[in-house]
């Protein structure tokens, strides 16, 4: 199945280290959706915005296996429209947390996420979204 990315789930290692298998990586964006950072990651709906990330190809059981470990298990699937680099159009599934659960602040993930945007070389643009996060 495509899973759209956008946390530190985009680090194709840090999957690999969670049993995933992932394939086939491509950079793309949602729009209408903008970065939210507290304890944890979320993409809320906001019109006129972009939230960046990687689709993957993953195996489905391993995807849900990742997503039942208690530090994610909050974050319900949702399908998107992700357009590729390429202006392909991806429909694929994007967890995101409900935002009344999308509390606290987190600077270390903020920072870990702001590293992680910037090594693939998504734009400045999004890097300022990530660093206004409390950075």
């Amino acid at each position: 199945m495509e899973v759209f990315f956008y946390g530190l789930f985009m680090d194709e290692d840090l999957l690999i280290g969670n049993g995933i298998n992932p394939l086939n990586p491509r950079k793309g964006h949602l729009n209408n959706y903008t970065l939210k950072i507290g304890n944890r990651a979320s993409l809320i709906q906001t019109k006129g915005e972009k939230a960046y990330g990687i689709v993957m190809t993953v195996n489905e059981e391993e995807i849900t296996k990742l997503y039942s470990e208690k530090s994610v298990s909050d974050y319900i699937p949702e399908k998107v429209n992700v357009i590729s680099e390429t202006n392909e159009h991806i429909t694929a599934t994007c967890y995101n947390l409900p935002l009344e659960l999308l509390t606290g602040t987190n600077e270390l993930y903020t920072k870990s996420l702001y590293k992680l945007a910037e090594k693939l070389n998504f734009p400045k643009e999004y890097l300022r979204t990530i660093s206004k996060n409390h950075m």
